[in-house]
C-alpha cells in the first residue's frame, strides 16, 4: 500500500449528502475482485448518461478537476452497503483524500484498509474547503498527515485527529498484512519457543 505523508492536489466540491457506495461504484461492477480498473466507473451513474456520453455538469468531467486527488463532501459520505470497492474505485481514480463532515463506519474503515485518508472537520471548516475547492485548478490544498493540518489554497491552516494507530498505518503503507509483518520478529520468536517447549506439536 502507498504512503500517505502529505498530499497537495486539486480538491473537487460534491456538497450532495448521503453519497452512498452505490453511488460510488455502482453494484454492476462488483463483479472483480481485482482493486484496479474500477476508477473508469467511478459515479458512473453520475458522470454518464445511459448511452455512455459524459455528463457535463458533473464536477469530475470538468476540465478543473479531472485529476482531483481530494473530495470535499457533504454529510454522511459513503453510507449504503460495506463494499469494498468503493474505496477502491476511489483510489484507482486517484482520489486519495475525502473531507467530510461525517462518513458511515464501514466505509471509513475500509478508507484506511486502503490508503485514502477520510478526514472527518466540522461543518464550519468543510464550508470553507468547500468554497476554496470551488476555485478550480488553481486552487491547490494542502494535507500533512504528519503535522494532521490542512491548507486551504489561500493559506488558512486547520487541524484534524485521526487515531494514531490508523496515522501510523497510512504514514507507513500499511495494510493488515503488513501490520502483521511488523511483528514478523515476535512471530518468530514464539513459534521457536513454541517448537522447542512441544516438539510433539
Amino acid at each position: 500500500m502507498e504512503k500517505f505523508t502529505t498530499l497537495t492536489g486539486i480538491a473537487a466540491p460534491m456538497p450532495l449528502v448521503n453519497i452512498d457506495t452505490d453511488m460510488i461504484i455502482p453494484k454492476q461492477f462488483l463483479k472483480t475482485i481485482k482493486r484496479s480498473g474500477l476508477g473508469k466507473n467511478l459515479f458512473d451513474e453520475m458522470r454518464f448518461d445511459q448511452d455512455g456520453n459524459e455528463i457535463a455538469d458533473f464536477v469530475l468531467n470538468q476540465p478543473a478537476y479531472r485529476h482531483a486527488q481530494i473530495i470535499v463532501a457533504g454529510d454522511n459520505f459513503g453510507c449504503g452497503s460495506s463494499r469494498e470497492h468503493a474505496p477502491w474505485a476511489l483510489l484507482d481514480f486517484g482520489i486519495r483524500a475525502v473531507i467530510s463532515t461525517s462518513f458511515a463506519d464501514i466505509f471509513y474503515n475500509n478508507c484506511f484498509k486502503n490508503g485514502i485518508l477520510p478526514l472527518v472537520l466540522p461543518q464550519e471548516v468543510v464550508d470553507i474547503l468547500m468554497d476554496d475547492a470551488r476555485k478550480g485548478a488553481n486552487a491547490r490544498m494542502t494535507i500533512d498527515l504528519e503535522a494532521q493540518t490542512v491548507t486551504s489554497s489561500d493559506g488558512q491552516v486547520f487541524a484534524f485527529e485521526i487515531d494514531p494507530a490508523r496515522k501510523h498505518t497510512l504514514l507507513n503503507g500499511l495494510d493488515d498484512i503488513g501490520l502483521t509483518m511488523e511483528k514478523a520478529p515476535a512471530i518468530d520468536r514464539f513459534e521457536t519457543q513454541m517448537a522447542q517447549a512441544r516438539p510433539w506439536v
